[in-house]
């Protein structure tokens, strides 16, 4: 008990000295690939989780729409107390008289009364509907749910394609603003390092101020740029971690600096424009939506013509009820009904109307949608052949801007060079491995939106 009690109080103490490890522990950097982000983007978007959930409801109104073919049963049941009744009173000799042994006896030869009904009354009854004459139209409209629910499908796969591009655009972008920190670092240090030996110069008398104070000026457009860059950064990060739901404090970026992202697409010469331009005329995501809304606006055209028809249908059911003399305990019946409106049957004509000019709007719109289509198909083409381009030049830039890197290393380490040239030859490297980077999201956005344009 005695050690117990010593102990106690140094266990707040060796928390405070374990503190600094756990949360250095906590803001560790988190790993993360370029298809780790789409991965996560996908699952934890909220927007996409929008369209599922709309596809979702498209879905479950066909269902609801399906079940109004069958027949509609509806159960009734009241209960009422009468306080006051009503009776069929028969007045003496309201069927006249009749002569019996010289006397006339009136009939009734007293007044009748006789209730016609009880205090309790009580009702009870379900009846069953079948529509027949509208069944055409609730298969229109299960056919327009159809649509919508596809529409929604679309919008969904439209959804998922411009987050994947986002996240490229953020990750690609962050592999960038890095290579272009690191060469703003290095012509820093490079301005730094002039300055020194301007300022040495100075003190032996043998250089003017305006040296000094153009490159303190050039440090100070680095400083600027630098921070430009940081905060940058850190806005390219918050969008990321906005899309993809990850709550760490800071990410690294699993990208090889100076080499393509894993998971990016073979770069090559693309196919042939004419087999790109079928594929979009098929399975364009836009295209199919356009047609979808076409096919939409002729099925609600076909369903105002419908609402035309009177509604016929079937009727059957079973009706119980007491305390109503006149009328049976019990009594199953089966019939027909008829319902038609007429000035329904009148302003029907200007909705009908209405939807023919949506259905040309919609099909304008398709004929709009082809043509964009098929254009933006040819200038995403040009923009994938110019990037696989500048991906071969800045290849060769980095690949020779390293070998120069290497020579000066080398230089430096037999003191032939200053310090100075092996910093610019790293500045330059580091502007051309942002250039490789920025050529490489180029085609990848190219790419992406060639996938976006010619497939589902």
């Amino acid at each position: 008990m005695l050690n117990t009690m010593k102990t106690k109080p140094f266990l707040p103490i060796l928390f405070l000295l374990a503190l600094p490890l756990i949360r250095t522990y906590a803001q560790q950097a988190q790993p993360l690939t370029l298809d780790r982000a789409v991965e996560l983007a996908l699952q934890n978007n909220h927007l996409l989780n929008v369209r599922k959930l709309q596809v979702a409801e498209k879905e479950a109104k066909v269902a609801e729409d399906r079940i109004k073919r069958y027949p509609v049963a509806s159960v009734s049941s009241s209960y009422q107390y009468n306080v006051n009744l009503g009776s069929l009173v028969i007045e003496q000799g309201s069927f006249g008289a009749l002569p019996l042994g010289g006397t006339n006896i009136q009939l009734p030869n007293e007044q009748k009364t006789f209730p016609l009904g009880k205090h309790h009354n009580f009702n009870a009854g379900v009846t069953v509907y079948q529509p027949i004459t509208q069944l055409g139209k609730i298969r229109t409209g299960i056919e327009v749910a159809q649509t919508d629910a596809e529409l929604a499908r679309k919008e969904q796969s439209r959804a998922s394609l411009q987050i994947t591009q986002a996240i490229e655009k953020l990750y690609y972008g962050l592999l960038i603003t890095e290579k272009q920190q690191e060469e703003a670092n290095a012509k820093i240090r490079l301005a730094q390092m002039r300055l020194y030996d301007v300022e040495s110069a100075l003190l032996s008398g043998k250089t003017l101020d305006v040296n000094k104070a153009g490159l303190q000026a050039n440090i100070a457009d680095e400083e600027q740029n630098l921070l430009k860059l940081q905060i940058q950064t850190d806005d390219y990060m918050a969008d990321l971690k906005q899309l993809t739901g990850i709550e760490a404090d800071s990410i690294t970026l699993a990208g090889t600096p100076g080499s393509p992202t894993p998971g990016a697409p073979p770069i090559g010469a693309p196919g042939p424009l004419d087999s790109y331009q079928a594929n979009a005329a098929i399975s364009n995501n836009d295209i199919k939506i356009a047609n979808l809304t076409e096919i939409k606006t002729q099925k609600a055209i076909r369903a105002a013509e419908q609402s035309n028809l009177p509604d016929v249908g079937l009727v059957a059911g079973y009706s119980y009820q007491t305390g109503n003399l006149l009328f049976p305990n019990n009594n199953p019946f089966l019939g027909a009904q008829l319902k038609w409106n007429i000035q329904d049957l009148i302003a029907n004509r200007e909705v009908i109307r209405q939807r023919h000019f949506l259905s040309e709007q919609a099909r304008e719109n398709l004929i709009n949608t082809q043509n964009q289509v098929k254009n933006d198909v040819a200038k995403t083409y040009r923009k994938l052949t110019q990037a696989t381009a500048l991906i071969a030049v800045a290849e060769k830039a980095v690949k020779y801007r390293t070998e120069e890197l290497k020579v000066q290393t080398d230089k430096q380490a037999s003191g032939l060079n200053l310090e100075a040239d092996l910093l610019n030859t790293r500045s330059l490297l580091a502007k051309s491995e942002a250039d490789l980077l920025a050529a490489q999201l180029n085609y990848r956005l190219a790419f992406s939106d060639l996938l976006r344009l010619t497939s589902e």
